[in-house]
């Protein structure tokens, strides 16, 4: 077993919560116990990493962003040619199902997996799957660390580029993230609790499980968006940003850029906003931090306005 050189668990790293050890999974519908949900060595997923997949929030009972997620994931799967095997409002019933079968309400993150199925062979070609869409729903009582917040997070930026749409589209949202996991790795051995990605260009895209953004005189900027996922929680910060008045720019930028930042935070649908308070050993902005919340002023702001719109754009089971 490998050791790796680690900070901390990075920005996935949660609170962990014993409920998650009888938490029941939908695999195919079929609601199963922890222990004993188990997909078929067969299945694409598994042998490909073929299907996509989304992380999902569950906050007062209801699912922020939903209508986005699910725009994200029925294009992935065309993009794929996987055919869902359920339509939208059947795949809200189901996610419901799972959410009322736990008894769950708040501070719940949702893996939802969608891959091709079984196939006859382990072989690339999708014309050997077999039946139907794997379609699992993996939901967990978690939430982030809040020394995360406290402390700030620790960026390293990686030799591995983010591929543009020339390769493998970013916009893609699949099963296989091995360039992240690499890049995850590198940073890992660095010390750093995520990996910073750059385009083949060497401009700034995005982390290797977050996206990424700074602050500059009062402007808040993120990368162009041609070499990273098309983030639900990244978009949401645009739209907030400019609702409040704020000047938001998908951009160029450089670590140059960056090295001289007044903030700079990640943002993902686990743990939302994020701040960063060092890159490559150097430290972003003055320095100056609250005990018991890294993030500066704008990030601050930022994260409420995206609570707010958060709030405004979930959904609940719809009722019968």
């Amino acid at each position: 077993m490998p050791e790796f050189a680690q900070a901390s668990g990075g920005t996935q790293d949660y609170v962990g919560d014993p409920r998650n050890e009888s938490v029941l999974i939908s695999v195919n519908g079929v609601l199963t116990p922890r222990a004993e949900a188990k997909v078929s060595v067969f299945d694409s997923g598994f042998v490909l990493g073929d299907g996509v997949w989304e992380g999902l929030r569950l906050a007062g009972g209801r699912i922020g962003f939903l209508s986005r997620h699910l725009d994200r994931l029925w294009d992935g799967a065309k993009m794929l040619r996987i055919d869902i095997g359920l339509d939208r409002p059947q795949l809200k019933t189901r996610l419901f199902d799972v959410i009322d079968a736990n008894g769950m309400a708040d501070g719940v993150h949702i893996r939802l997996m969608v891959t091709r199925g079984l196939r006859r062979s382990p072989y690339q070609d999708p014309r050997l799957a077999v039946g139907a869409a794997t379609i699992v729903v993996l939901p967990e009582w978690k939430l982030p660390r809040p020394e995360m917040f406290a402390r700030g997070l620790n960026l390293f930026t990686v030799h591995i580029r983010r591929t543009g749409p020339a390769e493998q589209d970013q916009k893609l949202n699949s099963h296989s993230k091995l360039n992240c996991i690499l890049a995850c790795i590198q940073a890992m051995e660095a010390g750093a609790d995520e990996a910073l990605m750059l385009d083949d260009r060497g401009f700034v895209a995005t982390c290797n499980s977050t996206h990424f953004f700074i602050v500059r005189g009062g402007e808040v900027w993120t990368s162009a968006g041609g070499y990273c996922l098309g983030g639900i929680t990244r978009g949401a910060v645009l739209r907030a940003a400019r609702r409040e008045g704020i000047p938001a720019f998908e951009k160029d930028f450089s670590l140059f850029d960056v090295y001289g930042a007044d903030e700079a935070f990640t943002t993902g649908t686990f743990a939302g906003l994020t701040p960063v308070v060092r890159v490559d050993g150097r430290p972003i902005g003055d320095g100056a931090r609250a005990p018991e919340d890294a993030s500066g002023p704008m990030t601050q702001r930022l994260r409420a306005a995206v609570k707010a719109l958060e709030f405004e754009e979930s959904e609940g089971r719809t009722p019968p």
